[in-house]
C-alpha cells in the first residue's frame, strides 16, 4: 500500500476507531443499511459488470455490489485494516468460491494516491465513504480516471445536519455536560458535512472532469438500538464521544469526589437522556439526511 495522504482518517480508522467499527460491525451496517437499495439503484450495476467500492468498510455494500454483478468482479478500497480484514473474513464466507478466485477482492489504500488501474471499472459506488478526503478533487478524479468511458459513479453522503437527527442528538448530550463549546467546524476540508452542500459536490466533481452530474435528496430512519441504554451502549465506543469521555476527565482530574461517576458515565447519561425521546416499538431510530449523487465518466 502506498502511504496514505490522508495521513489523520489513516491513524483513526487503523486504530481504535476502526478495530470498534469492525469488532461491531452489524451494528454499524443497520445505521447504514437504509441506503443500500437507493445506492445500488442508481448504481444500475448489470451482472457483467466490474465494480469498485470506495471506502468499504467491513463490505456489506461489496457483497450487496457482487450480488448484482453475478459474472463480473468487485474491488473493495479502504482505509482500514480492521475493518478490510472483517471485509474478508465476511465476503468468505458469503461466497467463498469468487472470494478464491478474486472476483470479490479488497485492498488497502488511500483513494486520493491508490494506484488503481485505468479504465479497468464499469462501476464505482460508495456508502458514505467519501467524505473525508483532504483532497476531493485529487480522490474523485483518480476515481474517474479508474472508469472506463461511459463508466457510472453513484455514492451517498451525508446532507443537512439539521435534518439528520442523530447530529441533533450528539449536540443535546454534550450540551448537558459541562465542557466548553467545540470549535466551530472548518468550512472546507475532510469531515462528515464536507459534501452536504450540493454546489460543493457539483463543483468537486465538475473538477475531477465528471459528467451528468446529478443530487437527489434521500433519507433513512437508522436502527441504532432496541431502546435509549442500547444505543448510548453503543455510541460510546465510537470516537466522538470517547472523546467527550476524557475531556471530562480531564477536565476534572483531582477535583472529583472519590466515587464519582467517570467521564464515560456521565457521557452515557447525557446520551441515554437526549436518546431516550426517539424510542419506539420497533427499536430507537433516527433520521438521516443524504444526498445520492450520480455521475458519468466522459
Amino acid at each position: 500500500m502506498r502511504t496514505p495522504v490522508n495521513t489523520a482518517q489513516s491513524q483513526a480508522w487503523n486504530g481504535d476507531e476502526g478495530q470498534y467499527w469492525s469488532d461491531r460491525h452489524d451494528r454499524w451496517n443497520a445505521v447504514n443499511e437504509g441506503f443500500n437499495r437507493p445506492l445500488l439503484a442508481a448504481a444500475a450495476i448489470t451482472p457483467a459488470d466490474r465494480v469498485l467500492d470506495i471506502g468499504c468498510g467491513t463490505g456489506q455494500t461489496t457483497r450487496l455490489a457482487a450480488e448484482a454483478a453475478a459474472h463480473g468482479s468487485v474491488l473493495g478500497l479502504d482505509l482500514s485494516a480492521p475493518m478490510l480484514a472483517r471485509a474478508r473474513a465476511l465476503a468468505a464466507d458469503h461466497d467463498p468460491e469468487r472470494t478464491a478466485t478474486g472476483r470479490i477482492a479488497f485492498e488497502q489504500g488511500d483513494a486520493q494516491i491508490h494506484p488503481l488501474p485505468a479504465a479497468a471499472f464499469d462501476v464505482a459506488i460508495s456508502r458514505f465513504g467519501i467524505m473525508f478526503f483532504d483532497d476531493p478533487t485529487a480522490a474523485f478524479a483518480n476515481i474517474a480516471r479508474a472508469l472506463r468511458p461511459g463508466g457510472r459513479l453513484a455514492f451517498v453522503c451525508v446532507a443537512d445536519p439539521a435534518r439528520t437527527e442523530w447530529v441533533g442528538v450528539l449536540d443535546e448530550a454534550r450540551a448537558a455536560l459541562p465542557l466548553p463549546p467545540p470549535p466551530a467546524a472548518p468550512h472546507d476540508g475532510p469531515g462528515m458535512f464536507s459534501l452536504a452542500d450540493p454546489a460543493v459536490i457539483h463543483r468537486v466533481l465538475d473538477a475531477a472532469a465528471l459528467t451528468d452530474i446529478r443530487t437527489e435528496p434521500v433519507e433513512a430512519h437508522a436502527h441504532f438500538g432496541r431502546d435509549a441504554a442500547d444505543a448510548a451502549d453503543h455510541l460510546l465506543g465510537a470516537g466522538p464521544m470517547r472523546d467527550l469521555a476524557e475531556q471530562l476527565d480531564r477536565a476534572e482530574a483531582g477535583a472529583t469526589a472519590p466515587g464519582a461517576p467517570s467521564g464515560t458515565d456521565r457521557v452515557r447519561a447525557a446520551l441515554t437522556a437526549a436518546l431516550a425521546p426517539h424510542e419506539r416499538p420497533d427499536g430507537l431510530r433516527l433520521r438521516t439526511c443524504a444526498w445520492l449523487v450520480t455521475a458519468t465518466r466522459p
